[in-house]
């Protein structure tokens, strides 16, 4: 019998993190990190996005010093859907939500 793990273990997380430095530094290629991040995180590797306000949308535009439009055109979006998002009118989904959410933890920085 064996036991699921819920989360990867440290010397996994260690393992991860090394990779994520060798790819940043150039060292390994984008298919060798894809490989290895899946094969030691596998669905976790596609984890579930938080979701988040208008409200906390606004913050992290303004706390960039961005406006709207250049935000917009950072994410892939239209100018007017950011400004639905940041007035509640819609919620995001898909892959905005995912982009919003490595603002949220990394800093715009990541997406630059």
């Amino acid at each position: 019998m064996t036991t699921k793990k819920t989360h990867p273990s440290r010397l996994t997380r260690a393992l991860l993190e090394t990779a994520d430095d060798m790819r940043r530094a150039g060292v390994m290629d984008a298919a060798t990190h894809a490989k290895i991040t899946l094969r030691h995180l596998g669905d976790k590797a596609n984890g579930i996005a938080e979701p988040i306000t208008g409200d906390e949308i606004r913050r992290l535009r303004e706390e960039a010093h961005l406006s709207q439009a250049v935000f917009a055109r950072y994410l892939n979006l239209t100018v007017g859907y950011v400004s639905q998002l940041e007035r509640g009118a819609k919620r995001p989904t898909g892959p905005a939500l995912v982009l919003l959410n490595v603002i949220r933890r990394k800093g715009i920085e990541a997406i630059l």
